[in-house]
């Protein structure tokens, strides 16, 4: 039992340091055109957070017919997707905890991508998969990136202490 405990441990530790090395690799390597991406990126979210809103008679009609839950249940996922749009396109656009909402808004654009836009429907006109997609991919690269130079983050007091400590 405790070499089982102790092989838990090790593994979970040498992934920590995985993830750890490809942030630090993301943060090192963060081109500035990069940070411009981002910003688009948490626009465009926000801006489907509110059109799904606007549409949200349409989500429901959709998970009705799919047999997807009960009407609470189709509500509380319908306002979820709206929260977590809007609230992690805004930390993303301004650059704070960009890793933590690009990876709760994963599961959202997987579905969207497999669910709902690669339905027979899809080569209907103005299909939005190209820009499901695009986002889906965005929020992996942003994932490991993390925010960069232009982000709320980078300009705080901490990181500029934790800079100046680095260089003395």
């Amino acid at each position: 039992m405790q070499n089982c405990l102790r092989i838990l441990l090790i593994t979970n530790y040498k992934d920590m340091s995985t993830l750890k090395r490809m942030q630090n690799w993301g943060d090192r390597h963060h081109p500035i055109w990069l940070d411009f991406l981002r910003i688009i990126l948490g626009l465009v979210l926000i801006w489907k957070g509110i059109a799904f809103y606007l549409n949200i008679g349409a989500f429901s009609t959709l998970m009705h017919h799919a047999h997807l839950g009960t009407a609470v249940g189709i509500s509380m996922i319908a306002h979820f997707i709206i929260v977590v749009h809007v609230l992690g396109g805004i930390a993303i656009a301004l650059g704070t905890y960009t890793r933590t909402f690009c990876l709760v808004n994963l599961p959202i654009l997987i579905g969207a991508v497999f669910f709902i836009n690669l339905s027979p429907l899809i080569l209907r006109p103005y299909s939005e998969l190209w820009l499901s997609v695009s986002v889906l991919i965005g929020l992996v690269i942003f994932m490991i990136e993390g925010n960069g130079k232009l982000s709320v983050d980078n300009n705080t007091i901490g990181s500029k202490i934790t800079k100046h400590q680095h260089t003395v």
